[in-house]
């Protein structure tokens, strides 16, 4: 099934029903109230999620910053190529000195020493660069691109400039193409609109000098005109994510959060990703390559603005990753800290961030939030702290210290830690998290695992977790450790089971949640992807449907199943009082068939006209590249307040209901 804009528009559509205009409803006797902010997303730049994926700059390396410390064999010149067609003849320079930004240390300067055309070459002359994007440029007939880069003429001359999009081949065939001049002696911005006469998936950018001289050049730029909501992301990205229904977002990690275990240096900083793009702080990503930071903490919390969700930024907390470098086969003694005394310098950023998202313009950081363009607090309520940290007695110190003066100076912030690696009951650091959770008082923490199917099919841990407790849980990362259609089944059944444990669950994020195609550093994922569309999995489709049937009552009471229910059957009712709807969900994920029978007696008003969504298929089946066999099917039914349904085998049904 081809993901199309058609198809993620009805995505974004089906499941639901139209809600009337009508007040919100009492919720019936019997329920029990439960989290509506259950299913949310966490990304992670991961698998090249960010540059070449979600953040849509179709230039690769364009402020030439990439380095040896990301990659053997990388530097300022990587994805870039001289090009002096007609015999054209200069000398490219990576420099340092005098940059546009004390972050942004890395331009290239173009010594220009013949333009003139010494032999006919298909009516190009000049020096210049070429750069092919991430695995080519993709581009569509009559779209708009807006290219951009800072300039500035090394010896007082103006410059004209030739900005192409070629198509590869023997005619090299001219996609798009404008000149600019470059007039300024000082870094100076320029830009053009490139419109494209024809679709190519493997483009080439390039900027030819037309004028002999000498020249520095730096942040180049290519991106689409269309965007999501005109906000930088890759359209089709961003709606796949929008599709979802996600009532929160967690970023930008992960393992990205404390950086790559190099020491401190390259731990991610909010500060440095939100002001102007050529300003910005690039970073070795934990994952092995390069960072630009063009999506940065502003445009994630622009996302969360234009997809309604609550942000939820994870910030560091002066502990480095102990399975760094071979951390993990040192039982964790590769886990490092800060002093206590630079902990004031963590703590501050903390509250800067706060009063980035949540203070006025006449604020220090809010006036910087409100320069870059957006006037109005984002709103911020949930703020992570640390992430997968070993709970070690280090950790426990500069957690609370950052934990105590964050809370003091901001009771409104809802603060969520983390339970450590693999956050199972009886795992010493789950159980030193929630030890120390419960004695500051936390108000969530942060569960992670990733497992074989088996144990979706079988545990329900949250069934037994204590209902005193005031710590709740967020299940932060997890995974069945496949991507078939039997282990999205087995995501389902656990889902259900925490949604009838979502008074003590009260947020949920698959993770990880995009993969390059051909540059995947973990498997699986919920989104896959390459330059012309996404590819959806059968696990992004359990968890659109469960992101559609968010409700703040459950009810367990209401679907029975005919026989003995084994570990591969579980239902849920679930009612969302402001909307009015009702969804009753039942996943078999046996080889039999079953029947379940349903009473919704209690709810008043029930309207006959219902849509049924199922989720069905062969239980080995998965949605790979090249077919996607899996896709949700809908249809609108009857219902009445008892029937008795089949079920076919490996299905995940659910019914979406008016009252």
């Amino acid at each position: 099934m081809n993901v199309t804009k058609k198809t993620i528009a009805l995505l974004l559509l089906s499941g639901t029903l139209t809600a009337h205009a009508q007040k919100s409803m009492k919720a019936p006797e019997g329920g029990k109230q439960i989290s509506d902010e259950l299913i949310g997303i966490f990304f992670e730049d991961i698998s090249s999620s960010a540059d070449g994926g979600l953040y849509s700059e179709l230039l690769q390396n364009g402020s030439f910053e990439y380095n040896l410390a990301e990659r053997d064999g990388w530097g300022p010149g990587t994805a870039w190529r001289i090009i002096r067609p007609g015999h054209s003849l200069g000398l490219a320079q990576a420099l340092q000195k005098d940059p546009i930004h004390p972050n942004n240390i890395n331009y290239m300067r173009l010594n220009v020493e013949r333009v003139k055309e010494f032999y006919d070459y298909k009516g190009w002359k000049g020096f210049g660069l070429e750069n092919h994007g991430f695995d080519g440029i993709s581009v569509k007939k009559d779209a708009k691109y807006e290219f951009s880069l800072f300039a500035r003429n090394v010896d007082g001359k103006a410059k004209q400039v030739r900005v192409a999009l070629v198509a590869p081949g023997k005619d090299e065939k001219v996609l798009a193409d404008t000149t600019i001049r470059v007039t300024a002696d000082s870094w100076t911005k320029y830009g053009c609109t490139l419109q494209t006469n024809a679709d190519c998936k493997n483009a080439a950018l390039r900027v030819l000098v037309l004028t002999q001289g000498v020249m520095d050049v730096d942040q180049l730029s290519l991106m689409p005109q269309d965007t999501y909501k005109g906000h930088g992301l890759r359209r089709d990205l961003a709606e796949a994510l929008e599709a979802l229904h996600p009532k929160f977002l967690r970023f930008p990690g992960g393992c990205v959060v404390h950086g790559g275990g190099d020491g401190f240096w390259d731990t991610y900083r909010w500060k440095t990703t939100v002001g102007p793009k050529e300003q910005r702080r690039p970073l070795k990503n934990t994952w092995g390559y390069h960072q630009s930071m063009g999506l940065g903490y502003y445009e994630y919390f622009q996302m969360c603005e234009d997809m309604n969700m609550q942000p939820l930024p994870i910030l560091p907390c002066g502990v480095s990753c102990q399975g760094a470098n071979g951390g993990w086969g040192m039982k964790g003694q590769a886990q490092d800290a800060v002093p206590m005394s630079e902990m004031d310098e963590w703590v501050q950023d903390a509250l800067d961030l706060i009063e980035w998202a949540n203070g006025d313009a006449t604020t220090k950081w809010g006036k910087v939030r409100a320069e870059a363009g957006h006037p109005k607090p984002f709103g911020l309520k949930y703020l992570g702290i640390g992430n997968e940290e070993r709970i070690s007695p280090e950790f426990i110190e500069r957690f609370k210290y950052m934990y105590d003066k964050i809370t003091k100076a901001h009771p409104e912030i809802v603060i969520v830690g983390t339970a450590g690696p693999g956050s199972h009951p009886g795992n010493p650091d789950c159980e030193n998290g929630w030890k120390f959770a419960e004695e500051i008082g936390l108000p969530i923490l942060d569960e992670h695992y990733y497992e074989p199917r088996h144990y979706f099919e079988t545990s329900r841990q949250y069934d037994s977790y204590p209902r005193d407790r005031k710590t709740k849980v967020y299940l932060g990362e997890y995974a069945a450790k496949d991507k078939k259609l039997q282990d999205a089944l087995a995501e389902a059944l656990y889902l259900i089971h925490v949604e009838r444990n979502a008074d003590v669950v009260v947020m949920t994020s698959y993770a990880p949640l995009f993969a390059r195609k051909n540059a995947t550093n973990w498997n699986p994922d919920l989104i896959y992807f390459d330059n012309e569309r996404p590819y959806l999995t059968c696990s992004y489709y359990v968890q659109q449907m469960f992101g559609q049937s968010s409700g703040n009552y459950f009810y367990g009471d209401c679907v029975t199943f005919d026989g003995e229910k084994t570990n591969l059957q579980e239902q849920s009712v679930v009612l969302n009082t402001k909307t009015r709807q009702l969804y009753v969900k039942v996943c078999n994920a046996s080889g039999d068939s079953r029947k379940v029978t349903v009473d919704l007696s209690r709810f008043k008003g029930l309207k006959k006209n219902a849509v049924k969504t199922t989720l069905a298929g062969k239980p080995e089946q998965e949605n790979n590249y090249e077919a996607q066999p899996i896709a949700p099917a809908r249809e609108n039914v009857k219902v009445s307040k008892k029937m008795t349904v089949d079920v076919q085998p490996y299905s995940f049904v659910m019914y979406t209901i008016q009252l």
